[in-house]
């Protein structure tokens, strides 16, 4: 087999065994977004909330030290990230008042927030949603039909599948965003940026030179070989949805996560993800070959096309 970069193949990771699908709980390049961090007053001001962790679902243990539990906490929200189709994205300072000891008293996260079904495009919905299993036929087939409960239903499904999406993922060690916790449409998730709140550049917003390149490719590979072991394909992968901090790739945006096998149109999407990537790498000077790729991860996830 041909390498996937020409004259340069990265090395497979070790940790490929196979895992099958869980069922998941149902534009151009920016400047990089920054956000004052100024002092706040020792109660939440009118606009700002208390922490919602109490009545939330959490992310999968073991939680990252800079998690914040306190139900005296206060979420600030500092201004939009990211607009999308789907979602738009917070800046979100959660602190608590009081001050404490921890060093996890005050962090940023990110908080995506999904449109309702009023305010979102459904056109794509479909696809994405084969082989994902709602329990009560009614359910399907008022999502089949777009009806107005399937709307809602499929609105909610999308938070939901996210934050499934990213627990496994980030159980099973893919580069992703740690996922806080889920309450109703809004997923609070691990700011990737500086502790200023400037965000790290999405991959199509940098120029890297020719090492820092493979590095990139090669992270992205390993990544994309641990995700086809799972029988997964991210869906809609782009350079716009992996971001770059501090050398390290952090893939975002699954809702749309596909199995691979269980979805008719999971290779085809898989397809998709594998031509795009291979694209951008190609035209910024490394040859990545789109087919092999695809190969490649067609027999990580044992099966040949």
């Amino acid at each position: 087999m041909h390498p996937v970069v020409r004259n340069s193949a990265p090395a497979r990771p070790a940790n490929t065994q196979s895992f099958r699908w869980r069922q998941l709980t149902v534009s151009t390049p920016e400047k990089p977004s920054r956000f004052a961090l100024d002092s706040f007053p020792d109660a939440p001001p009118e606009g700002d909330r208390w922490s919602s962790w109490d009545r939330s679902q959490h992310g999968p243990a073991p939680r990252p030290d800079w998690v914040i539990t306190s139900l005296g906490a206060v979420d600030a929200d500092l201004g939009v990230l990211k607009t999308g189709k789907e979602a738009d994205v917070h800046l979100v300072r959660r602190w608590v008042p009081d001050g404490t000891s921890s060093p996890a008293a005050d962090t940023l996260l990110a908080a995506k927030r999904f449109r309702t079904h009023h305010h979102r495009l459904f056109h794509r919905d479909a696809g994405y949603l084969e082989g994902r299993r709602v329990r009560r036929s009614r359910e399907m087939r008022a999502m089949a039909r777009r009806t107005e409960f399937g709307k809602q239903l499929v609105s909610g499904q999308w938070a939901g599948a996210e934050f499934a999406a990213l627990s496994e993922l980030h159980t099973r060690g893919l580069p992703v965003p740690y996922p806080v916790q889920l309450d109703g449409r809004e997923m609070l998730m691990e700011f990737i940026g500086d502790p200023d709140g400037v965000a790290a550049p999405r991959l199509a917003a940098i120029r890297p030179g020719r090492a820092l390149l493979k590095d990139l490719f090669e992270q992205l590979y390993a990544a994309l070989t641990l995700l086809a072991a799972a029988g997964w394909a991210h869906g809609d992968l782009s350079a716009y949805n992996v971001l770059v901090h501090a050398t390290r790739v952090i893939i975002i945006d699954w809702p749309q996560v596909v199995d691979i096998i269980g979805n008719p149109q999971g290779f085809a999407f898989l397809h998709r993800d594998c031509h795009n990537i291979s694209e951008w790498f190609t035209r910024q000077g490394l040859s990545v070959d789109g087919e092999v790729l695809f190969a490649d991860l067609c027999a990580t996830a044992g099966t040949d096309r």
